[in-house]
């Protein structure tokens, strides 16, 4: 825990009594600070007291006694409108911040300048953060790792000149943390997302630049216009940035995936290029894909920033896990390699998957999304047979009829079984059991965890089974 010394003795109002808000009441309280709590709900309300913290109803509060709101990243600053308890405060012209702000200001008083990479982007933004923290580990760093990511933030262990804090940033953290200003900071691309809570496009990123634009280093992506833009405006203004791109194999000086391999060229006198190879992709099973090329980019310029040899960092790429869930190898039966990608919820997610393997034999379906996979059919000429779960089979055979062949399983273990079956009878040099459903969970499964936890569980059971059996004979 990071107890909060920089409110030490006043009174903050503190609304959202989540995972995040429980641990910033309790950071704030060790710190010395007066919390005043509450959240909408009851039962959050309920959490809360049992644990100890102080519910205070804000609609009666006094907020001219308040030194800030912390508010909950959930709860909307300013789109579709503001929360209730932010018009409160702003009537009150109270500070309105985040958990991440309370971290800064921390760091600022206890360790200015320790060491702190902070990544954000539209897409991949976890696994960069795992990666980046894994790369780390390996190399013998004190590294903490939360944020947006697993952990909250004043969970993590405080800030020292010794120790690397990588944390993942939403947007709407972003937006609650004015102080942020990291040794690297990461913008990996810009989609349209979350604008809901943004309003335009424009707004969501300038939050997102403001990441970049106050860090020592910046690291952007290059791959789309909106980040390209950020980059240039860096480049102008400057800033020490670093490019990072799939697209742009040839961006000088920047990090760049090129046929499979992460490389940088410098431009020399006369025009000429100096090229650079820095590291093999495919020797890092983990991230596999043209996707997790910008994900390695941004890892490789992070971890060369703060100081580590391309050997070091290599050594870290070829030993990453991956995150569970995200295209996870959870291990092979055979020669047949099984990939838990439960987290492809919709077709776009399962379409990184398709593109990462051949000879693909498909667990696919759950409760479907609009447009369900007609847009994957380009990719269908990859799969060796698919099997089809839940809500979505009827509408998924009627898809794929014709194009693949396919088996109506019902239910995940029946798919599991059949798929492990037939990819052990295959040809192919590696047949590939993927579950990538392009369908939320929510017919069979609470969650796209507890789906994957199943498949994960499931391919064990049948490894260990076989490994009894070869023992035996």
């Amino acid at each position: 825990m990071i107890p909060i010394t920089s409110l030490a003795g006043q009174s903050v109002a503190l609304f959202g009594l989540g995972g995040s808000g429980l641990s910033t009441a309790k950071a704030l309280a060790a710190g010395g600070v007066l919390v005043n709590a509450w959240d909408d709900s009851p039962a959050a309300r309920e959490k809360a007291a049992d644990e100890g913290i102080y519910l205070y109803d804000l609609h009666e509060a006094d907020w001219s006694g308040f030194a800030a709101l912390i508010l909950a990243p959930g709860a909307p600053l300013t789109h579709p409108e503001p929360h209730w308890t932010v018009a409160l405060a702003t009537a009150a012209a109270t500070p309105i911040i985040g958990d991440i702000e309370l971290f800064c200001r921390e760091r600022a008083v206890h360790a200015p300048g320790a060491p702190l990479i902070a990544i954000t982007g539209t897409n991949g933004k976890s696994t960069t953060t795992a990666l980046i923290a894994h790369i780390l580990r390996e190399a013998g760093i004190d590294t903490q790792l939360g944020g947006n990511i697993g952990v909250p933030v004043l969970d993590l262990e405080p800030p020292s000149p010794e120790r690397v804090h990588v944390i993942e940033c939403s947007s709407f953290q972003i937006d609650l943390a004015p102080s942020l200003d990291p040794s690297v900071g990461i913008l990996l691309n810009l989609t349209p997302d979350h604008l809901d809570r943004h309003g335009t496009m424009e707004n969501y990123a300038a939050i997102k630049q403001r990441l970049v634009e106050s860090s020592d280093c910046a690291v952007v992506g290059r791959d789309d216009d909106w980040c390209e833009a950020i980059f240039q405006y860096l480049k102008r203004a400057g800033h020490f940035v670093v490019g990072i791109a799939n697209s742009r194999p040839h961006a000088l000086a920047s990090v760049c995936l090129d046929s499979g391999r992460l490389r940088r060229a410098f431009a020399l006198p006369g025009l000429k290029t100096l090229d650079e190879n820095l590291f093999d992709l495919s020797r890092a099973p983990a991230l596999r894909g043209a996707h997790n090329g910008q994900n390695a980019a941004a890892a490789f310029a992070a971890c060369e920033r703060l100081g580590l040899a391309h050997d070091e960092i290599g050594l870290g790429m070829r030993s990453f896990p991956g995150l569970a869930h995200r295209m996870e190898q959870v291990g092979r039966k055979g020669k047949a390699l099984f990939v838990n990608d439960s987290k492809a919820t919709n077709a776009d997610a399962a379409e990184k998957a398709l593109l990462s393997f051949d000879d693909i034999y498909w667990i696919v379906g759950g409760k479907p999304k609009s447009g369900g996979i007609e847009s994957l059919r380009p990719l269908f000429g990859k799969i060796a047979k698919a099997f089809l779960i839940g809500e979505a089979s009827d509408d998924f055979a009627a898809t794929l009829e014709g194009a693949v062949p396919f088996e109506r399983c019902g239910t995940l273990d029946v798919a599991v079984a059949a798929a492990a079956r037939d990819a052990e009878a295959s040809d192919a040099a590696e047949p590939v059991v993927l579950l990538s459903p392009a369908c939320s969970s929510y017919d069979q499964f609470a969650n796209f965890e507890k789906r994957g936890d199943a498949f994960r569980q499931q391919v064990l059971d049948l490894i260990a089974e076989d490994a009894v059996q070869g023992a035996l004979f």
